[in-house]
C-alpha cells in the first residue's frame, strides 16, 4: 500500500516539473517575443525559396525571421510575408523589402533604405490591414532576374531564331557584297581626294567672296538708308512745290479755255463760213485766169479781142 502511495507521488511530482518546465519554456519564448515587432510585406512577385524561420536581415544584419507566408485574401496576386524584427532596429520611412535569392534556392529578406530623421513605420504612418504595419517591397536585383527567367529565357530563343535567320547564307553573301562595295567607294573616295582638297578650296574662296559681296552690299545699303532719310525731306518739300505750281498752272489752263470757248463758237458760227465762200471764189477765179493764160499760150491775143467765128450759113433750096 505504501509503495504503491509513493508511485502516486512521484507521478504528481514529475507531472508537476513538466508542466513547470512547459510553463517556463513558454515564459522564455514570450520573452523573447517581448523585444520584437511584427510586419506585413505584400509580395507581387514570386517567394520562391523563401519559408517561416527564413531569416531577415538589415543591410546584412540579421535582425529576425519570417513567421508566415500566406496569399493574401482579399487580393490573391500577392503574398502576404509576416516577419518579426527586433524592436531596436531602425524601420523608419522609407524602408523598403527585398527577397533575396541564391543560387542554393534558400531566400531571405533584405530590409534597406532607412532614413536619419525618418519617422517609424507604425500605424499612425502607414496602413495597417492586418493590423500591423506594413513594408513596402522592392524588387530586388537576382531575385527579380530569377522570377522573370522563364521571359528572358523565351526572349533570348527568340532572338536565337532571329539571328539564325540574319545570319543565313543568302545574307552573308548579300553582306559581303556590301562590304565589298564599301571597300570600293573607301577606295573611290581616297582617290579622289586630291579633287575633294581643290574643290573644297574653291568652294572656300568662294565663301569668303561671297562673304566680302555681302558685306559691301549691307554697307551700301546702310548708305542709301542714310541718304534717303537725310535727302527724303528735301525731296519730298521740292516734289511737293511742283506738285502745287502744276496745279495753278492746269488751273490757269483751264480758266483760259473757258474764257476762249465763246471765240471759239464765233469763229465756229461765222468766220469759218465766210472764210469758205471767199476761198470758193478765189478758187474760181484762180480757174478763170488759169484758163485765160492757157489760151493765151495756145492762141495768142488776137484771139480774146476777135468777136466769136460765126457759122456758115448756107441758103436753102
Amino acid at each position: 500500500m505504501e509503495t504503491r502511495a509513493n508511485h502516486v507521488w512521484v507521478g504528481a511530482v514529475t507531472l508537476v516539473l513538466l508542466a513547470a518546465l512547459a510553463l517556463f519554456i513558454v515564459w522564455i519564448a514570450r520573452l523573447g517575443e517581448s523585444d520584437r515587432k511584427e510586419y506585413d510585406i505584400f509580395f507581387k512577385q514570386s517567394v520562391a525559396g523563401l519559408a517561416e524561420g527564413s531569416q531577415v536581415s538589415f543591410a546584412g544584419v540579421p535582425v529576425g525571421q519570417v513567421r508566415k507566408i500566406v496569399l493574401w485574401d482579399k487580393d490573391p496576386e500577392f503574398v502576404r510575408v509576416r516577419v518579426a524584427v527586433k524592436t531596436d532596429v531602425p524601420v523608419l520611412v522609407g524602408t523598403t523589402a527585398t527577397v533575396q535569392s541564391s543560387f542554393t534556392g534558400v531566400s531571405t529578406i533584405m530590409l534597406d533604405g532607412a532614413r536619419k530623421g525618418r519617422p517609424p513605420i507604425d500605424c499612425d504612418t502607414t496602413a495597417c490591414p492586418n493590423g500591423v504595419p506594413v513594408i513596402p517591397p522592392k524588387a530586388g536585383g537576382f531575385g527579380e532576374i530569377l522570377a522573370n527567367a522563364p521571359l528572358l529565357l523565351e526572349r533570348l530563343a527568340t532572338l536565337t531564331e532571329r539571328l539564325t535567320m540574319v545570319l543565313s547564307d543568302d545574307n552573308q553573301n548579300q553582306l559581303s557584297a556590301i562590304l565589298r562595295n564599301t571597300n570600293e567607294i573607301s577606295r573611290n573616295v581616297a582617290n579622289a581626294s586630291p579633287q575633294l582638297q581643290g574643290t573644297l578650296a574653291e568652294l572656300q574662296v568662294t565663301l569668303r567672296e561671297a562673304s566680302e559681296a555681302l558685306d559691301a552690299f549691307e554697307q551700301a545699303t546702310d548708305s542709301t538708308n542714310e541718304l534717303i532719310n537725310r535727302e527724303g525731306e528735301s525731296i519730298a518739300d521740292e516734289l511737293r512745290k511742283t506738285l502745287q505750281k502744276a496745279n495753278k498752272t492746269a488751273e490757269t489752263l483751264n480758266a483760259t479755255l473757258e474764257q476762249a470757248q465763246p471765240a471759239v463758237r464765233t469763229l465756229n458760227d461765222r468766220t469759218l463760213p465766210a472764210a469758205n465762200t471767199t476761198l470758193e471764189d478765189l478758187q474760181a477765179t484762180s480757174r478763170s485766169l488759169r484758163e485765160l493764160t492757157e489760151r493765151l499760150e495756145d492762141k495768142g491775143a488776137s484771139d480774146l479781142i476777135s468777136s466769136p467765128k460765126l457759122p456758115d450759113y448756107e441758103p436753102e433750096d
